[in-house]
């Protein structure tokens, strides 16, 4: 899987308690502009448009935060995200995309949390291909 990058925003927003990671519904959708840590929230940078198998805001991780009790608390994720194209208005399927930003979409500025990025080229997935996004497992530990 390629590596977390955090949004600067997301300290300060855990501090002003935007983020309840156990509850909120936290979600991945793609971009093809690349992602700065100045950006704040969701669709900055622009979420690639609803096409051929993809809808924009992306998917639902499925998130759980987890406290050990000593001062260390996990955010897992459930399960990888499978986007697959389809050819339901033309042959192009959708994309092209190269990052994957995570967000928080309960609350309603859709503050963003981190992304991850894709290689160094751009991606597009044509009909009846997929593109699974490895979610699962621990994301990040805060100790």
């Amino acid at each position: 899987m390629a590596a977390f990058n955090k949004f600067y925003c997301f300290t300060t927003d855990l501090g002003l308690e935007k983020h309840q990671l156990n509850t909120d519904t936290l979600m991945v959708y793609l971009t093809n502009a690349q992602p700065v840590t100045s950006n704040t929230v969701y669709n900055t940078p622009a979420d690639i448009a609803t096409k051929n198998g993809y809808t924009q805001k992306g998917k639902d991780v499925a998130n759980t935060w987890a406290d050990a009790g000593s001062g260390v608390a996990t955010l897992s994720i459930g399960a990888d995200l499978v986007w697959t194209g389809s050819t339901v208005t033309d042959a192009t399927g959708f994309g092209p995309f190269r990052w994957a930003v995570l967000f928080n979409d309960t609350d309603v500025t859709d503050p963003l949390i981190g992304w991850w990025e894709y290689g160094a080229a751009s991606i597009t997935v044509m009909d009846t291909e997929t593109f699974t996004f490895d979610m699962t497992g621990n994301l990040f530990t805060v100790a």
